[in-house]
């Protein structure tokens, strides 16, 4: 994922912050080796998701394990050695427990520092105009009142046994091998935003699918046919009534589902979610390949952002 000895370095980190009295500060990175104060981040590991990568590194830098929140864009730029560098960037709280948990920072090989700071106090320290205009980006969330989200996740169940090669029932079609490994590769980089609660089609290839995911943020599963493609198939769905209810809790949550009914979760979210001033391209979020996800990112009743991930394992 770093790419090839020509191809781009891809790396990872986000726009770590917390709430003091009030005031959100941000968390800023002093590393002695490059003489620099930036953000979090760190380069992409063979075989890892981006979304991984990024809080595996701000865990390995500061101490804190967070879940990100809405992606802020990328900073690109140019490596002494010739070869550009690509950092994905999402903004991450830190809750009062976390910071509790997490206690003293200790210096490692890659942080000598660490310190809080208001954004206007992050501005005048960091070191690089492209890790300021990430921090823009933030402070734009901020001052529209859209810097806490919760995420609603709809993941595409993993590859299936196809129909022609089945003899039962539709929704008893068990996962293929590469499913399987499909369905163990989203696991990390859908925790990585945190839900609270898996909803999944009653199929067995989307309660597969979510199996180690459940397994990985020990939250369980809850099983439903109102997103399933049987109910679909038959006009029986209730994708309105499960969208309302997720949106009403307020909570990150993971829908898997089926390709014909993900449409319809995409756009029942963006319908109750996406204001009249806002645009968003849905087609790639609606569209998901088998084990791919999207992400929708809801501040309040606004839908801030939307961002789509491919299964690191190819189909």
């Amino acid at each position: 994922m770093s790419g090839g000895p020509t191809g781009p370095v891809v790396a990872a980190g986000a726009v770590v912050w917390r709430e003091h009295r009030g005031v959100p500060l941000v968390l800023l990175v002093h590393r002695d080796h490059h003489h620099d104060v930036s953000f979090a981040k760190g380069k992409v590991d063979p075989g890892e998701s981006v979304p991984t990568t990024a809080v595996r590194e701000i865990e390995e830098e500061t101490g804190y394990r967070v879940h990100l929140g809405a992606p802020l864009g990328t900073a690109e730029y140019v490596l002494p050695s010739g070869r550009d560098k690509v950092v994905h960037y999402w903004s991450a709280r830190v809750s009062g427990k976390e910071y509790d948990r997490a206690g003293t920072f200790r210096p490692n090989d890659e942080v000598a520092a660490i310190e809080w700071v208001t954004i206007d106090q992050a501005r005048s320290r960091l070191t690089y105009e492209r890790d300021v205009a990430i921090l823009d980006r933030f402070a734009d969330r901020v001052a529209a009142g859209e810097h806490r989200t919760f995420a609603l996740i709809a993941l595409r169940h993993a590859k299936t046994v196809p129909g022609s090669d089945w003899d039962g029932p539709d929704a008893t079609r068990p996962l293929l091998p590469v499913g399987r490994n499909q369905a163990r590769a989203a696991a990390a980089p859908v925790a990585a935003f945190g839900p609270k609660k898996i909803v999944s089609s009653t199929a067995a290839r989307c309660l597969a699918t979510v199996e180690p995911l459940s397994a990985r943020t020990k939250v369980g599963v809850s099983a439903t046919p109102d997103i399933s493609q049987d109910a679909h198939d038959r006009g029986a769905a209730d994708v309105k009534g499960v969208v309302r209810r997720r949106l009403e809790k307020a909570k990150s949550t993971v829908l898997c589902s089926h390709g014909p009914v993900l449409p319809d979760i995409i756009a029942r979210i963006a319908a109750s979610t996406a204001g009249e001033d806002r645009r968003f391209d849905l087609r790639r979020a609606a569209m998901l390949s088998v084990g791919d996800f999207a992400v929708m990112h809801i501040a309040g009743d606004r839908l801030v952002a939307v961002e789509t991930h491919r299964n690191t394992v190819p189909a």
